[in-house]
């Protein structure tokens, strides 16, 4: 493929990890990634973060230095036959050598549970270097025994003197771009597109480079080109981001019309239906909370079912979750409850528990009155019965607070 073909975050992708930019927690002199190098061992490993922070570049650029074969596979092409097929190669082409050979599995959170399972073998046994990458809480979505095997590392979010610095290498040194001469006026417009996206600022860049005459990058120019020629969701980019952001609103907001329209956008658009099902459970929890305790039961039975059915069978219960999740009634008072004592917490961390309510399993606990004068609730009328229960110093403090409706009244 020609460097005119070939897109320019390919182009620009760094072949050292010296020339890799940011995450130095992990690549720097003393980073973790660097050390292990230096030692001459490479674990198995899940690189964690958002989209266009370099989790793939690093994965090669790891293989390279480490002198080890790479293979790859896309959990979202991928089946369990594909991944032992992989295996097999990875461990027959590496059989007589020092290292195991790397397996880079992009997006690994889309794996199911027996497409995980089929890779502890060959990690366990050390047939593999498993590199994992996802933009996902691996705690939600990678195995237990798949995690307990590998290295967690998080990759961070570029910060804007990090993705400038890409920008300004980009219009000096890449072949295609440099004959340009281009001059980098106003970044802003490029890096609020790209929301930390790496390769999406680069696309952008490129976009605009080929679209225009102008020698001059401005905020102005780029505005034009990127909402004239841009696709309107992008499931890794910025839109990602304010679409989901616009449909949570709308389930708070208890608009079901605008909730279905945005959950109608990402779908169309390649969102992971777990993603969105997991988004209303937690919105069951903050915004409708005790006004409606069933919402948090119904959240979850979704999600586990877009788990099992998959989709596009799983977006009929998505659309039944957001418009149930809609009309039901709000409340945000545990969610502000919660908020309330963990600020308590902060500001009187280690208040004594009052006498009456500590455990007295020995003698000399009750000698020193522990229990005493506790007055047990069911042997009273109501089963209720007047004390405190909060330390001597937060007598009185009320933290949580009923909200407006039917189920929260006295």
């Amino acid at each position: 493929m020609s460097q005119s073909l070939t897109p320019l975050p390919e182009r620009l992708r760094p072949k050292t990890l010296s020339a890799f930019v940011g995450q130095k927690h992990l690549v720097g002199d003393n980073g973790a990634i660097s050390q292990a190098l230096a030692q001459g061992v490479v674990p198995s490993m899940i690189l964690w973060g958002p989209p266009g922070v370099g989790k793939t570049t690093l994965a090669q650029l790891v293989a390279e230095a480490s002198g080890r074969s790479f293979h790859t596979l896309s959990a979202i092409n991928s089946g369990v036959k594909d991944v032992r097929n992989v295996i097999d190669r990875a461990r027959s082409g590496g059989m007589f050598a020092e290292r195991s050979p790397i397996l880079f599995i992009d997006e690994i959170h889309r794996f199911s549970k027996s497409q995980q399972d089929s890779l502890l073998g060959a990690v366990e046994k050390g047939w593999i270097t498993l590199i994992g990458a996802t933009t996902e809480n691996p705690s939600f979505e990678v195995i237990s025994a798949l995690r307990s095997r590998c290295q967690l590392y998080v990759l961070k979010q570029l910060d804007k003197e990090s993705l400038i610095s890409l920008l300004e290498r980009a219009i000096k040194e890449d072949p295609v771009l440099k004959p340009k001469k281009l001059k980098l006026k106003e970044p802003d417009a490029l890096l609020l597109y790209s929301g930390g996206d790496a390769r999406r600022m680069l696309n952008a860049l490129e976009l605009v480079a080929n679209s225009s005459s102008e020698k001059e990058i401005t905020n102005e120019l780029c505005k034009k080109i990127l909402q004239d020629r841009l696709a309107d969701y992008d499931k890794g980019g910025e839109q990602h981001y304010d679409v989901i952001s616009a449909f949570i609103k709308s389930v708070r907001g208890s608009d079901a019309d605008a909730a279905m329209y945005w959950l109608a956008r990402m779908t169309k658009g390649g969102e992971d239906p777990k993603f969105i099902a997991r988004r209303l459970l937690i919105l069951a929890s903050e915004d409708i909370g005790l006004a409606n305790p069933t919402a948090m039961v119904l959240a979850n039975t979704c999600f586990q079912a877009v788990q099992s059915i998959g989709y596009p069978e799983c977006e009929l219960t998505l659309a039944q979750t957001t418009i149930y999740l809609a009309r039901s009634a709000k409340s945000n008072s545990a969610y502000m409850a919660l908020k309330r004592a963990q600020k308590l917490v902060e500001e009187y961390p280690s208040e004594p528990v009052p006498l009456h309510l500590r455990n007295a399993p020995t003698d000399l606990m009750k000698d020193l009155d522990y229990g005493k004068d506790y007055k047990y609730p069911h042997d009273y009328p109501g089963n209720w019965v007047a004390q405190d229960y909060l330390p001597e110093e937060l007598k009185g403090k009320q933290i949580y607070v009923p909200g407006e409706n039917k189920r929260e009244k006295p």
